[in-house]
């Protein structure tokens, strides 16, 4: 007997608060003409409708039944390196002091926004990690040049600030990473200022290290080669500077800076940040993928022998066949490019470019490919960062809203640790130059409101598509309450998180994917319906395996219904069978 499971409508009265006072009127007429025909709890009420029509109503007879064993977002030890980790750009986020940049202060403030830290409030994204951006000092806004890596940037707050927001994601059982830049420093850091003027004064002659140590903590040249700046008052010297010649290139296989390196992440894990996200790890020697594999693995090493549960990202922007090799060095999660971005594999289902097909069918290929490299690899897959544009932009027509949503749960219900971009769960947008992409979060209609962050300086002007977050926490179907279902439903099922991929290529097509996902005693069976139109879909095969329909997410009021083995799917929805 197909039925559907309770669960999924005792989880829809936590959300009650968002629906009109007169639906309850219309379900209690509709409950008292069922009553003849509805069967016992968690049955399918039969009643005669037109094949494929979606019954509402039908799916909707428990809502006034009495919430009992609601299966709430697991609640994650520490330790626990599966999670949902919301990216903070602190300088945009929220002002805690009044001068219109973001700073610590203003993010504890908003902490609950972010996780209230109980699982059985709605209130709250649930997002269980936080990713946050540099905030050591820097003579720049986004602080990827880093002057002291033993400290707080001033416009941030103060030391004491951070170990207090440090206690309060404690609190909440958020884990936190710290942008931690080794690739480079700031061109205003002792190492290289003391550095630069030694070698300026010393001419053409030869350096000694016993002199200058920090002489070898850098590239230096007495040939101009590609990438390479001058030396600030030498005519003889210069720099590897790939990025910017604010931004000197560390020599990461110069032992003294290892020691030193080591030291740094012993402070940041005795303020109990739970790991690092390493910037541009192809980068550290240019062109170099094993010389840069060989130096990951020596961090990776490093780390795990100080604290083996802390977690470690690398960013390496290029194709999945290059990436992938990275895990080699045993780090635990290399960021998934090949599904990002407006190219990416999530954009080109949901816009229609590539066929939905294959994006069940990349969930399980990455599983083959990575698992080749490292056996213990634990994926990160995200949508947008704070280099890309925002995905609010990548759609138009009058269903940009529902692939904006649903483009959102494909990332979020792939495996491993998933990443959020802050604004994304708004809609909000951003593109061209990086200042664009680091716009103030949208948490207020009014830009003079107090905590709305100014932004960077050479921020263009940016009409947002979708309300602020206080106007889209009131309405059931905005993109913010999407995102926030979807991350819920993540936490709820370890299979969506840590599960492993079978893509069910017997039902899937160009506009349906259908995948299940298996985590020790449970499986779920997830189908996506990348277009518009309702699909009905014979689950032939499938009939011993799966007993009904666990979950929803789905665009608008619309909702699926199964009903003898068959599976009505709404425009854009997404079923969980179980």
């Amino acid at each position: 007997m197909w039925r559907v499971f309770p669960g999924l409508f005792r989880r829809r009265i936590m959300l009650a608060h968002f629906k009109k006072k007169k639906r309850f009127a219309c379900l209690f007429l509709a409950l008292l003409m069922l009553t003849g025909c509805q069967g016992s709890r968690g049955e399918e009420i039969q009643e005669e409708k037109p094949e494929g029509e979606i019954r509402e109503e039908e799916n909707r007879e428990e809502e006034n039944q009495e919430p009992q064993d609601v299966r709430l977002p697991q609640v994650l030890s520490m330790e626990d390196n599966y999670r949902t980790y919301y990216e903070v750009f602190v300088y945009s986020f929220f002002d805690g002091n009044g001068d219109g940049t973001g700073d610590l202060k203003g993010l504890v403030e908003k902490l609950d926004y972010i996780n209230d830290g109980d699982p059985a409030t709605t209130e709250d994204l649930g997002c269980d990690g936080i990713w946050l951006m540099p905030v050591m000092p820097s003579a720049s806004y986004h602080k990827y040049d880093v002057m002291d890596y033993y400290a707080i940037d001033p416009e941030y707050g103060t030391m004491e600030d951070f170990e207090n927001f440090m206690a309060e994601c404690d609190k909440r059982g958020i884990k936190v990473i710290l942008d931690l830049v080794i690739n480079h420093s700031s061109s205003e850091h002792p190492w290289f200022k003391e550095a630069a003027a030694y070698l300026a004064e010393l001419g053409d002659g030869e350096p000694s290290l016993t002199d200058c140590p920090y002489v070898d903590y850098y590239h230096f040249s007495k040939e101009q080669k590609t990438g390479y700046s001058q030396v600030p008052g030498s005519d003889v010297w210069y720099y590897e500077s790939q990025f910017s010649y604010t931004m000197p290139d560390l020599n990461l296989y110069n032992e003294s800076l290892r020691e030193e390196i080591g030291k740094i992440v012993d402070f940041w894990l005795a303020k109990g940040v739970g790991g690092f996200r390493l910037d541009a790890v192809k980068e550290y020697e240019t062109g170099a993928d094993s010389a840069n594999i060989e130096i990951l693995s020596w961090f990776s090493d490093m780390v795990k022998g100080k604290r083996e549960d802390a977690y470690l990202v690398g960013e390496a922007w290029t194709d999945i066949s290059t990436y992938e090799k990275y895990y080699e060095s045993g780090i635990d999660s290399l960021f998934n490019f090949a599904f990002a971005d407006s190219e990416g594999i999530i954009a080109k289902v949901v816009k229609g470019s590539s066929p939905a097909s294959g994006y069940g069918k990349a969930l399980q290929n990455i599983e083959e490919r990575f698992k080749e490299y490292n056996p213990d690899y634990i994926d990160a897959p995200f949508y947008t960062n704070h280099d890309m544009g925002r995905s609010a932009g990548y759609y138009s027509g009058e269903h940009s809203p529902s692939q904006t949503k649903i483009a959102g749960a494909l990332n979020l219900f792939m495996s491993g640790n998933a990443f959020i971009y802050y604004g994304e769960e708004l809609g909000m947008k951003g593109s061209g130059k990086d200042e664009n992409k680091r716009a103030p979060m949208y948490f207020y209609e009014d830009k003079e409101a107090e905590g709305m962050c100014r932004g960077p300086a050479d921020m263009d002007g940016i009409k947002m598509k979708y309300g602020s977050y206080e106007s889209q926490e009131k309405d059931p179907y905005s993109v913010y309450n999407y995102y926030k279902k979807a991350i819920r439903l993540r936490g709820i099922y370890p299979a969506i998180r840590r599960g492993s991929v079978e893509n069910l290529e017997q039902f899937a097509d160009d506009t349906l994917t259908a995948f299940s996902k298996s985590w020790e005693d449970e499986k779920v069976y997830l189908f996506c319906n990348l277009s518009p139109e309702e699909r009905v879909i014979p689950l032939d095969g499938l009939e011993g395996e799966i007993q009904g329909i666990a979950e929803e997410l789905c665009v608008d009021e619309k909702v699926p219904a199964l009903k003898e083995g068959t599976l009505t799917l709404p425009g854009y929805g997404i079923v969980i069978l179980k």
